[in-house]
């Protein structure tokens, strides 16, 4: 299959990313789909756009989630929030309920801004 410039770009981004780079990129994702699912729910509504949005921010959580290392102590703690954030995605899609989304965007903001802070140090 042949990548388009664009494609190219991204891919090769990826892979020169540092690990805390790439997680900061996918809280980074995640939050632009939880804003675009508020939107298509409360402005533009569109429930296959909102639920694709919501779906997107799952599978990130579930992608976090799978990456965590049990050596570390904030791993545990991660995990319970991932559960949550995954339950709390599944009702907020069931009932295309905004402000489920919204009262995860701060959750979200608060993780992606600990470990741009923590990618700094390496």
């Amino acid at each position: 299959m042949q990548l388009n410039p664009y494609q190219k770009y991204m891919q090769q981004n990826v892979t020169t990313m540092t690990p805390g780079q790439l997680v900061v990129a996918l809280y980074d994702k995640a939050i632009i789909e939880l804003n675009k699912a508020v939107y298509y729910i409360e402005e533009e509504p569109s429930i296959p756009k909102a639920h694709n949005s919501i779906i997107r921010v799952a599978d990130i959580v579930d992608a976090l989630d799978s990456h965590l290392k049990e050596k570390y102590e904030i791993s545990q703690t991660l995990a319970e929030m991932y559960q949550y954030f995954r339950e709390t995605l599944i009702k907020a899609n069931v009932k295309k309920d905004a402000e489920l989304l919204k009262s995860l965007i701060p959750f979200f903001q608060e993780i992606r801004d600990a470990f741009a802070e923590a990618a700094k140090g390496f």
